[in-house]
């Protein structure tokens, strides 16, 4: 690998805090594998609170080496694709928190974890000029407040890649809390709103089903829903950002239809507990 300059302590520590995330982030054993193999002396110890220990040691081997290299070698160990076998939902999750970071220092993380060079990405302000201009015109069409607090600078720095990714994911998890379940993408619109084959109502409902009409609305807006996951956030979730380009047009049209289905679920309702979607967040 080239010498890559030096990251900004900023940086270092974003990049550490979406690794060390107290939950989903890296254990302390991994941790301290990661950094074995990389070859970064462990400042900080296993007592240490996760993302410090990142920062601390990755921060002291930048000084030491006056480089960036071992800050990429690591991500780069820790976002190997073999790590995440069975859990791809977390890597292309985490690599798209990564690029937020890595977008400054004119860097794109792949999903095959190999760093590519990229435009550096427009300044904070002019990614907050561009976030209201996206917010004004999906105010005059009247989309859904869930969908709208994904049009921020961090989502619209180099693209609307980012906001159409969260607004999806938004749907999902609206879902999942509404119908009490875990799983994700087909298989929780399946369970969702599926009808079962005894003619029983689906664990959540969009209408009363009490006619043909009602019956094939239901299943057109679950469908529908089907459809965003399969062409707007799985391909997002893990498709490398440069080879799916979403221009203004678009993602005004993709978070159009994600405000629509989300103005559906407020109106969509738990058939066993009696709970409206209007009261999930």
């Amino acid at each position: 690998m080239a010498t890559v300059r030096s990251f900004e302590h900023a940086h270092i520590e974003q990049l550490a805090r979406i690794l060390g995330e107290t939950d989903a982030g890296l254990t302390g054993s991994e941790i301290t594998e990661m950094l074995c193999i990389c070859g970064i002396p462990d400042v900080l110890g296993p007592g240490s609170t996760k993302w410090r220990r990142i920062l601390e040691a990755l921060w002291s081997k930048q000084t030491e080496n006056g480089c960036g290299n071992h800050v990429l070698r690591f991500v780069q160990e820790v976002m190997k694709p073999v790590r995440h076998r069975g859990d791809s939902e977390w890597h292309e999750a985490t690599r798209a928190e990564l690029n937020e970071v890595f977008a400054f220092a004119g860097l794109e993380l792949g999903s095959d974890a190999q760093f590519r060079g990229r435009s550096a990405a427009t300044t904070l302000s002019e990614a907050e000029g561009r976030a209201q201009h996206l917010r004004k015109k999906l105010r005059d069409r009247g989309v859904h407040p869930s969908v709208l607090r994904f049009c921020r600078a961090e989502f619209v720095q180099k693209s609307y890649f980012h906001a159409v990714l969260e607004a999806t994911k938004s749907i999902a998890e609206r879902v999942r809390k509404l119908a009490g379940l875990s799983m994700d993408s087909h298989e929780l619109v399946e369970v969702a709103f599926g009808v079962s084959k005894g003619g029983g109502a689906p664990l959540v409902a969009f209408n009363s089903l009490q006619d043909p009409n009602e019956e094939n609305e239901h299943r057109g807006l679950m469908n529908l829903m089907k459809a965003a996951f399969s062409a707007f956030r799985n391909v997002t979730a893990h498709a490398p950002k440069v080879n799916w380009p979403i221009e203004e047009q678009d993602a005004l049209d993709i978070l159009s239809l994600a405000s629509l289905l989300h103005r559906r679920l407020d109106r969509a309702v738990n058939t066993r507990t009696g709970a409206p979607g209007s009261s999930v967040p």
